[in-house]
């Protein structure tokens, strides 16, 4: 037996072999017109070595062409192979149109080139093999591909985008690989937003934003932000490639880059009901390193004098504009697109439908019962009816949504919600207490803020020691109220106000939504004082007011509730390997109880370990184990979680979600639509790393425990192998690792502040760390070398007395 100190490191990947998962930071375009192919480009981190696109929903296919490294800069050899490359092109487009006499031009500069004896340049082998290999670089980049079937406008966009100096453009190493796909869409796919993932033999990438549309899509060419007089432009600039107008419907893509202002020219006739909408947020709800944290995108648009006739920076509390227009004479206009204050780079991505297309601005109600017949009033531009039914049968999401679809024409989606409690309509004229509008508990009211400065007011009647809660759903279902309630009782006296409820734990806001970053609707619970009647008082802290300003409030006693939010969407496991997942729980109407998670409908023979959240818990870290034996294939999981709460027991549907960072700072739980699991092409299952106790591991208070595991991996390297924490957690520590038969024993110790009720599950990777052998012919001596041997399932302790 040997025996050693481990030591507990801090950082969660401090191995220099540890696996590099790769990012997508962007897709351009992103997205595609049923029944057409593209060539899209892939822009992130680690996307080197791209095997598999996985793509969510049917009809979708995707194919990876090749992939590159964003150059920091070009080199001599680069530039002159590139301008090489277009003025050939160039020259035998413009002969195809208009001669052979564009390349005796070429030719005469071409000649320019010799030394002064008249002879060609001559280049020795070094240089040759150096200019060579600067190409080799160069020539897979996305925007250099498939150049000979360019036009003469698509190869000027080339040399714009690379030749022209772009101000403040910053070198971004997240954004620096780059993949050139393919993908196809289905004639019949249905319209709306799926998901791309890029596989790596390294891992899977996190989900992004691909949509598919009915319009015809064009791209931006470069140069395109010139002056937007459309009468009179200036004499000098005719010699420039112009942009070719656009014909609506269409959807445009575009990147805007720092200082950059893209405009479109397009013709339209009196009287079109023109929707402008601009996809940028809806694409990449959050980026990390810039403030806000999204592309904050704005439209304007222009007449053929170049007179500014509409503009927009938003729709309603939405960074992405929608611009709403009735053209008022046949004409010539231009769409303009820029971020507001003028920031930019590769993943500011956009794309912006125009045409006479359908669009919701309001619907009423808001949701409906579980269950029951439900048709919502609608209103907006374009709009073929007046109403839509809502689905609102049982096992479905509380909040969902519905959009008007048929031939090639649908318009935007909008949420609503589906419960289970009795509903009622708001009464007219219920603006004061004299006027209040009585309702029995519990109930769901769906109510308007139909006038600027209408208060809706509801009075109730409830007993001594009664807890009460209201609720508004308004803005997770896209009204642009911004709710104030506030509970008084007869005399008139305030017992209870909110404005905002936010649920967060640090930086992590934890909505059910993950978008939401103003937490507009309110929430109250409050425990009334005495017999007697109460009111609800609601209204917009703005004061505004009008049809679409829409709520739902939800009165009644606490109906202990929760949500699940499992992350990150994106799994990459070996067959029989381990991988952590993180679970979050979002309590509701003081539910505090332990929740148990487990698989729904696994067929392939996935298990969790440590799937109980512990009463009062927000969040835990569990483990999922693959099966052994696999085939190298993709999976969809679904996970739920199951609690009692008095007699019944509550089964909720786990969302995936990944954890993201906007602005520096806050952080966010985006929701995805699947949870995608990659298993790993490999021969050879995971070494299988098991523990011997008895589980949960119950420890008294102060003392330590002694841990005994069983690893499946060669005897001689047993002794090689180290333990440690994937986070450090407060109050353990790990010591006295020793090979012990089959595997590892090792002394968990733990602090005497963690008081009895304490549980929680410990996740703990094993890594191997040796030194190789020196290659032979080397004077060099070998590096240490640590690698990831794999997680042992989670460790569920707990502390007692």
């Amino acid at each position: 037996m040997c025996s050693r100190k481990s030591l507990v490191f801090i950082l969660v990947f401090c191995s220099a072999n540890v696996w590099a998962v790769p990012h997508i930071g962007y897709l351009y375009p992103a997205g595609a017109k049923q029944g057409t192919t593209v060539k899209i480009t892939v822009g992130g981190q680690d996307l080197r070595g791209a095997n598999k696109l996985h793509i969510s929903g049917e009809g979708i296919t995707a194919s990876v062409i090749q992939s590159a490294r964003q150059p920091n800069n070009l080199q001599k050899e680069q530039r002159e192979y590139i301008t090489k490359r277009l003025k050939e092109l160039k020259a035998k487009k413009l002969n195809e149109t208009s001669g052979a006499g564009y390349n005796a031009i070429i030719k005469k500069k071409n000649a320019k080139r010799k030394d002064k004896t008249g002879k060609a340049e001559v280049k020795d082998e070094a240089v040759i093999k150096r200019e060579k290999m600067m190409v080799d670089r160069i020539v897979r980049l996305p925007l250099l591909y498939d150049l000979d079937n360019k036009s003469v406008r698509e190869l000027e966009h080339v040399k714009n985008i690379l030749f022209t100096p772009r101000m403040m453009k910053q070198i971004n190493s997240q954004l620096a690989d780059l993949l050139l796909i393919e993908v196809t869409v289905a004639p019949d796919t249905v319209p709306g937003s799926y998901e791309l993932r890029v596989g790596t033999k390294s891992g899977l990438s996190n989900p992004v934003v691909f949509q598919v549309g009915t319009f015809d899509e064009t791209s931006e060419l470069e140069p395109n932000g010139q002056d937007h007089n459309l009468e009179g432009r200036i004499q000098k600039t005719a010699a420039k490639p112009k942009p070719n107008p656009i014909e609506i419907p269409v959807v445009v893509n575009g990147q805007i880059m720092p200082g950059d202002v893209d405009r479109f020219q397009f013709a339209a006739k009196q009287g079109q009901k023109l929707v402008i909408e601009a996809q940028a947020r809806s694409l990449i709800p959050y980026l990390a390193d810039a403030v806000p944290g999204w592309f904050q995108a704005t439209l304007t648009l222009y007449d053929q004098k170049g007179k500014e006739v509409a503009f927009t920076d938003d729709y309603r509390f939405s960074p992405d504009p929608v611009l709403f227009y009735q053209i008022p004479k046949d004409g010539k206009y231009e769409l303009e697109i820029r971020d507001s204050i003028y920031r930019g780079r590769e993943d500011f991505v956009y794309r912006i439908s125009i045409g006479q297309s359908p669009f919701i601005t309001g619907m009423f109600p808001l949701g409906s019962r579980q269950g029951a017949k439900a048709v919502a009033a609608i209103e907006g531009w374009n709009l073929p009816g007046k109403s839509l039914t809502l689905d609102t049968r049982p096992g479905g999401k509380t909040i969902r949504k519905i959009n008007w679809y048929k031939d090639d024409r649908f318009s935007n989606f909008v949420p609503y919600a589906v419960n289970q409690l009795p509903e009622c309509s708001e009464a007219a004229s219920n603006d004061t207490i004299k006027k209040a509008q009585k309702v029995s508990l519990p109930t769901i009211v769906n109510g308007r803020i139909e006038v600027a400065g209408d208060v809706d007011v509801f009075r109730f009647d409830a007993k001594a020691g009664q807890k009460i809660v209201a609720e508004v759903y308004a803005r997770k279902l896209n009204s642009p109220i911004d709710s104030l309630l506030r509970l008084t009782d007869a005399s008139g006296k305030a017992l209870s106000f909110n404005d905002d409820y936010v649920q967060k734990a640090s930086y992590l806001h934890k909505d059910v939504v993950g978008s939401v970053t103003h937490h507009a609707d309110s929430y109250l619970l409050a425990d009334l004082p005495k017999d007697g009647t109460y009111y609800l008082h609601l209204s917009d802290t703005t004061s505004h007011g009008g049809s679409s300003y829409g709520y739902r409030l939800r009165i009644s006693r606490p109906i202990p509730d929760f949500d699940l939010r499992i992350i990150p969407s994106s799994l990459f496991m070996r067959k029989g390997g381990t991988v952590p997942i993180k679970v979050h729980a979002l309590r509701k109407d003081g539910f505090d109880g332990e929740i148990e998670v487990v698989l729904k409908n696994d067929l392939a023979g996935f298990r969790i370990d440590g799937g109980i959240i512990p009463a009062g818990t927000g969040s835990i870290t569990m483990t999922l184990t693959a099966p052994r034996k696999l085939s190298d294939r993709t999976l969809a999981l679904q996970f739920e979680g199951k609690a009692r709460v008095g007699e019944k027991t509550l089964v909720k549907s786990a969302i995936p979600a990944d954890d993201t960072m906007q602005a520096f700072l806050y952080r966010h739980l985006m929701t995805a639509q699947k949870l995608i699991v990659a298993i790993k092409a490999e021969k050879w299952a995971a070494n299988k790393i098991t523990l011997t106790n008895k589980t949960p591991i119950k420890i008294s208070k102060g003392k330590d425990v002694k841990i005994r595991t069983e690893i499946q991996i060669k005897k001689q390297i047993l002794k090689e192998l180290q333990v440690q924490f994937r986070k450090p957690l407060d109050g353990f520590a790990i010591d006295d690792v020793a090979v012990m038969g089959d595997g590892l024993e090792f002394t968990l110790k733990v602090d005497k502040k963690l008081e009895p009720g304490f549980k929680d599950n410990l996740i703990i990777e094993v890594f191997r760390e040796f030194m190789p052998p020196k290659k032979q012919g080397s004077n060099k001596p070998p590096k240490k070398t640590r690698y990831s041997v794999g997680f042992f399932p989670a460790i569920p302790v707990e502390i007692v007395k």
